[in-house]
């Protein structure tokens, strides 16, 4: 049992000398019915009073009131969120505009009908292991079915609309038709992005699958607002020749998914997944009709504007957004390069690139995300050698500013120059000390000059 179970169970312990019951809730049950390992632990204390709650925390460690007038509290050191039941009523259309009522005597279905999903609506009592299921979760489950619980309360936050296609990707489970109806009558303008974001997250971090979370959105109509580059992928014809697949929302969902079984080999998964989704944009902009045949030449370029505008949107990571669009705009080369580019033009390459592998791997999942059975292995490997090597070149002594210190130079715009020349130098195979002799015969000549 991790710590955190086990202060639930304490929790639990004392709730239940007062006369109270302690659940847990939401994810955790459900994750439990499935199978699925899992560290979000949420409890539910009912049958006291909120000052009760709070002397028993009181009494086990350092309260955090990280939302006391919703009933919402953890303690120091802890990764648990200890709730009491509450009500909701919408009085706005964000999705902070709620009036919020604790009732901790509001009994388990009332507390439980305020939630998004029946999946997401189960109880289990902490100290006897009940499990309360008022609303059919677990038939649910078993029926790989995401549905509702209640019209009015659902309607309430339009981020259910994404969490909805969230679930739909990660557990490749069927959304029910009244759910997606309701989901296609919704506004998602007024969301924060970030909640955005945190779904999108976990569909391309949790998900087998991803591209079901767009594609269940596009079935919502909801895919206008916050994932409109990717709309605008929909029906952009691509050559067949290359693209059997068909257009290049086809592609994108395929290398997305392509991409979802690289991404354990990835630097950073999360950059990684946003580039595979991101990679093709400019296509939208750069196809056209050239001496009969259809191209999309320079759609790289384009794809980095068009990414940044869409990265813009969802988040404010800027180093995140730094490592997409680096992605986005080398994904062609290594498979141009590969057996034509001399090793200067890929030593250029992988000093490019922030993520080296992660460059290797969506190129990978390019090529597989085409609906083909290419064996990638041999190119792969060409690649990887040739990364080892940009690697091992890295390791040689470079020149550093003591270097040309040395040699007579102060420091200054000269003095960065330099440093860049005696780099450029390294990477086309050049051992320092001919890069130091080369950058001493330039001093000189300039001098003269």
């Amino acid at each position: 049992m991790n710590k955190n179970m086990e202060l639930a169970t304490k929790i639990a312990k004392k709730v239940s000398e007062k006369g109270g019951r302690t659940f847990l809730v939401g994810g955790y049950v459900r994750d439990e019915i499935l199978g699925i390992e899992t560290k979000d632990i949420d409890i539910e204390v009912h049958g006291i009073k909120v000052d009760t709650l709070v002397d028993i925390l009181e009494s086990l460690g350092n309260v955090q009131k990280i939302g006391a007038s919703f009933g919402v509290f953890n303690l120091k050191g802890y990764d648990i969120d200890i709730a009491m039941p509450r009500k909701e009523k919408s009085n706005g259309k964000g999705h902070r505009d709620f009036e919020i009522y604790i009732d901790p005597f509001i009994g388990c279905k009332e507390a439980a009908i305020r939630r998004d999903f029946t999946i997401n609506s189960m109880m289990k009592d902490v100290l006897t292991g009940e499990v309360i299921d008022s609303f059919g979760g677990i038939d649910d489950l078993k029926n790989k079915k995401i549905k509702h619980i209640n019209d009015v309360s659902f309607c309430e936050d339009p981020l259910r609309v994404f969490r909805a296609a969230q679930f739909a990707s990660r557990f490749e489970f069927n959304i029910d038709k009244d759910t997606i109806k309701l989901c296609s009558n919704m506004d998602v303008s007024s969301l924060a992005f970030e909640r955005v974001f945190e779904e999108l997250k976990k569909a391309l971090l949790k998900s087998q699958k991803p591209s079901i979370f767009f594609n269940t959105l596009k079935d919502m109509n909801q895919l206008s607002f916050w994932f409109k580059e990717v709309e605008n992928l929909i029906g952009i014809e691509q050559s067949k020749i290359h693209h059997p697949e068909g257009d290049v929302f086809t592609h994108s969902m395929m290398v997305l998914d392509e991409a979802a079984k690289l991404k354990d080999e990835s630097e950073d998964e999360l950059s990684f997944m946003l580039a595979a989704l991101c990679h093709d944009f400019g296509k939208t902009v750069s196809t056209k009709v050239r001496k009969g045949k259809l191209t999309a030449y320079g759609h790289e370029a384009e794809s980095v504007h068009i990414a940044h505008e869409f990265l813009n949107r969802l988040t404010n990571k800027i180093t995140l957004k730094k490592e997409v669009l680096n992605l986005v705009k080398l994904h062609m080369k290594p498979n141009q390069m590969y057996n034509t580019a001399k090793k200067k033009s890929m030593m250029k390459l992988w000093d490019e690139a922030i993520h080296p592998i992660d460059l290797i791997l969506l190129s990978k999942a390019d090529v597989l995300g085409r609906g083909s059975n290419k064996d990638y292995s041999e190119i792969e490997s060409a690649l990887r050698a040739s990364l080892k090597n940009y690697e091992k070149l890295m390791q040689e002594p470079e020149v550093t500013g003591k270097d040309l210190i040395s040699l007579g130079l102060k420091p200054g715009i000269q003095f960065s120059e330099y440093i860049k020349l005696g780099h450029k130098l390294h990477l086309s195979g050049l051992k320092k000390e001919d890069i130091l002799k080369h950058i001493a015969n330039d001093i000189k000549k300039n001098k003269q000059i």
